[in-house]
């Protein structure tokens, strides 16, 4: 998943960034509200996790404008603005949830699954497609039981295209998913990650299909 962090404290920023990281997911950090606001019109993420208190423009003005720009991206507050009326100002502004620093990580951890859960249409933690099963806490997969050991770009790819299992996902989608915005990711480069998760799968039943000029789905390797 791609998530942008919000946040002007360099040591925190860093520190979130590697959790998020080490979890494979795609993250984005900016340190100002303005670049929080042009960074959220111009690209596509699945999570935003918003401090409040920031340089140049507020982050409940932040929120206010994604939300009129319609933006469906998720939305975990993480300030130490931590008064009631400040909750529900950011909850009524569209906020999924609100977190008030100092914060547990564990905790943290979790409801940036839930959040990231909720984003993708899913309610339990653990989807099975055909033989394979994916534990979306721990990130990983198996199959019959057996943990699969797959590279960390061809995992995001996996669990994009399983997430959405039978639905065809733009290639643009996938790029954007996979990539923060110093990572150089071509569409070539998606095509050869297809290529060997295509090899991982095969023994277990599953296959990535090509929707050609659209994108990717996965499907069992049985189907027509």
């Amino acid at each position: 998943m791609r998530i942008l962090l919000v946040e002007d404290n360099e040591a925190l920023a860093d520190g979130l960034s590697a959790i998020l990281k080490g979890t494979g997911h795609a993250v984005d950090v900016v340190r100002d509200g303005a670049s929080a606001d042009a960074a959220i019109a111009s690209e596509n993420f699945d999570l935003v996790i918003l401090d409040l208190t920031l340089p140049e423009m507020d982050g409940l003005d932040v929120l206010r404008a994604m939300r009129a720009r319609k933006s469906t991206a998720s939305v975990l507050i993480l300030t130490a603005r931590g008064a009631p009326e400040e909750r529900v100002r950011g909850l009524d502004l569209g906020a999924d949830d609100y977190m008030i620093k100092p914060f547990d990580i564990s905790e943290f951890e979790a409801r940036v699954r839930m959040l990231l859960r909720r984003q993708a249409g899913l309610r339990s933690s653990a989807i099975t497609y055909g033989g394979v099963a994916l534990d979306l806490n721990s990130r990983t997969f198996s199959a019959e039981g057996t943990p699969l050991d797959i590279p960390a770009r061809e995992l995001g790819l996996l669990e994009i295209l399983f997430m959405r299992a039978g639905k065809v996902v733009a290639k643009e989608a996938i790029m954007q998913s996979l990539a923060a915005f110093d990572d150089d990711l071509s569409a070539n480069a998606i095509e050869q990650y297809v290529s060997r998760l295509r090899k991982r799968l095969a023994p277990h039943g599953l296959t990535v299909r090509t929707a050609r000029g659209i994108g990717y789905y996965l499907d069992k390797a049985s189907a027509a």
